[in-house]
């Protein structure tokens, strides 16, 4: 095993806790459930890609390449199915969207605009 390879892995594994991280204070900090949603979906497909692929640095053999195929194959389908299938719970079940505070598009929205 390489010293760089694992040097290297230790940070791929610091930067998927560091996501995990991001997102644990998304669900503490965005406003409504859309949002918590779209952190902790996003937060599974990078975060645990860079964990595992980390992992696999450390101990590089082609049955643990296979498996970090899988585990990534696997986590980024099911990542994005279910948090589509909890918002659509969300939705269903008329959970409470926060209004925006601002809309950095409204003044260049005029209907003579939209017209021409």
């Amino acid at each position: 095993m390489s010293t760089a390879a694992a040097i290297f892995g230790d940070i791929m594994i610091v930067g998927g806790a560091l996501v995990f991280a991001t997102a644990a204070l998304g669900l503490l900090r965005f406003p409504d459930v859309y949002t918590r949603i779209s952190a902790v979906g996003t937060a599974a497909g990078i975060g645990i890609v860079l964990v595992v692929v980390g992992a696999l640095l450390h101990q590089p053999t082609i049955p643990d390449v296979i498996k970090v195929l899988v585990i990534i194959a696997l986590q980024l389908i099911t990542s994005a199915i279910g948090s589509i299938a909890i918002a659509r719970s969300a939705y269903l079940m008329d959970a409470h969207i926060d209004e925006f505070v601002f809309d950095d598009l409204a003044e260049h929205h005029t209907d003579e605009a939209w017209r021409t």
